[in-house]
């Protein structure tokens, strides 16, 4: 059954005529012209679009690191636009797991000491063996990030991001950096998150096949979301190709 077919499911986040200028002297660069997307509590949505489409502008504003020039935006009811420095910490801290293209693991640390990092800062953690498990690293705990694959250090990286067990994982380019074959174990551990804990999720590609593996996919070009469609069924991401 997918988010198309369940109307009750409660919205999560809720964006409403974002808007995003950046102004440099006086040139003005549009990256977003009033976005308008909802996500539901579960669902897997892949945001799809060529660079400088504003997806990346868009994920950062739903994700608190950025704020928007005009426009509303809603967790769970609540307005976050106006709120100061300490509660979109705050938000970011207690709701939001993000996932980049680029692992930024501490090279001194093993990847249990650095999924440990977030751990030791959330309200209501999972053990990071538990997390690590979840991605499939059950024994890559003591390991290093440079004894780890790149789709290894990023496996890390998801389990960092959800160990804190945030309401909302936000992911940018995951597979951006990776081949294809890797790229595959990366997505499997994303859709074993989304559908084991049930975490609202949102993952930005520009790669239009990864879009099977969504509830539902939202395409973006200039700053706009131009199409939007639903899967009748999710295709499972060992089944993708590119």
């Amino acid at each position: 059954m997918t988010i198309a077919d369940t109307e009750e499911k409660r919205t999560v986040l809720q964006a409403k005529g974002l808007t995003k200028v950046y102004r440099t002297g006086e040139v003005e660069v549009h990256a977003l012209r009033g976005i308008d997307l909802d996500l539901a509590e579960g669902e897997l949505a892949v945001l799809l679009g060529p660079s400088g489409s504003g997806k990346s502008t868009l994920l950062n504003i739903l994700g608190g690191l950025d704020t928007p020039t005009e426009g509303r935006l809603f967790f769970r009811g609540e307005e976050l636009e106006g709120h100061d420095d300490r509660a979109l910490t705050a938000y970011r801290r207690d709701h939001v797991g993000f996932v980049f293209q680029f692992y930024n693991l501490i090279p001194s640390l093993t990847a249990r000491e650095n999924v440990a990092l977030v751990t030791e800062i959330a309200r209501a953690p999972m053990d990071p063996a538990e997390a690590l498990g979840l991605v499939g690293l059950e024994e890559r705990l003591d390991h290093f990030p440079a004894q780890l694959s790149g789709g290894e250090q990023q496996r890390v990286a998801i389990a960092r991001a959800i160990a804190k067990q945030p309401d909302v994982l936000l992911c940018d380019e995951p597979t951006g950096a990776l081949d294809s074959e890797t790229g595959i174990l990366v997505l499997e551990a994303i859709e074993s998150v989304n559908r084991r804990l049930g975490t609202t999720t949102a993952l930005i590609t520009h790669n239009r096949s990864i879009g099977g593996m969504a509830d539902r996919v939202v395409s973006f070009a200039d700053g706009r979301i131009v199409e939007t469609w639903h899967n009748a069924q999710r295709q499972p991401a060992r089944a993708l190709s590119w």
